[in-house]
């Protein structure tokens, strides 16, 4: 495979792993700042890209969040048990329809509108994956099911709604430590539960 950019030409890539995702290896030349070309070896580990939401009650200060067991958190020292906001791969539908779809999976409630706010590379240094942020207000009557996720994708999610007070407080306390969590609702401290 011979791709080219301006500072970017690919000289090589091999398939490590296409079990759960696609694990690959690719070799390339890099145009350094310098002007001379450099030779590396990078693997990245393609799992699709993905998005996440934050449901918030603006009235009554709450937001909903699950909490699942995540398995290379709990390798890496963790009980495994995060606290996140509803999330999912894109699975080739657009980021709303996908968000859509995972907050009534996950948390039972059903939205029509979901506001996109950002996107970002999460672990850029090694995953392919982009996700989509984004918020979307709920109420009591917008309670379709119970939630819970997909037993048959592995999912036991429980759904918390809490006062944003409270998630917030969580942030401190070490309670949320998922990246993309910490991010909407710091993004919603800003944004959505400012005093004016």
């Amino acid at each position: 495979m011979t791709a080219t950019s301006e500072r970017v030409r690919i000289v090589d890539v091999r398939t490590l792993s296409d079990n759960w995702y696609v694990l690959k290896t690719t070799t390339f030349d890099f145009l350094r700042s310098d002007g001379t070309w450099q030779r590396q070896h990078r693997e990245t580990y393609d799992r699709g890209n993905g998005a996440v939401v934050l449901l918030y009650d603006r009235a009554r200060q709450t937001v909903v969040l699950t909490r699942q067991f995540r398995f290379p958190a709990f390798v890496n020292g963790h009980d495994g048990m995060l606290i996140e906001a509803p999330a999912g791969l894109l699975d080739s539908a657009s980021p709303e329809e996908r968000i859509r779809a995972e907050i009534e999976e996950e948390t039972g409630y059903r939205v029509a509108t979901v506001r996109p706010i950002f996107e970002a590379f999460m672990s850029p240094g090694s995953v392919t994956e982009k996700l989509h942020f984004f918020v979307a207000e709920y109420d009591a009557s917008a309670k379709a099911g119970h939630g819970g996720g997909l037993a048959g994708e592995g999912e036991d999610i429980e759904v918390l709604e809490l006062p944003f007070a409270d998630a917030l407080a969580m942030l401190d306390s070490g309670a949320i430590a998922d990246a993309k969590t910490i991010m909407l609702l710091q993004w919603a401290a800003l944004h959505l539960f400012h005093a004016p």
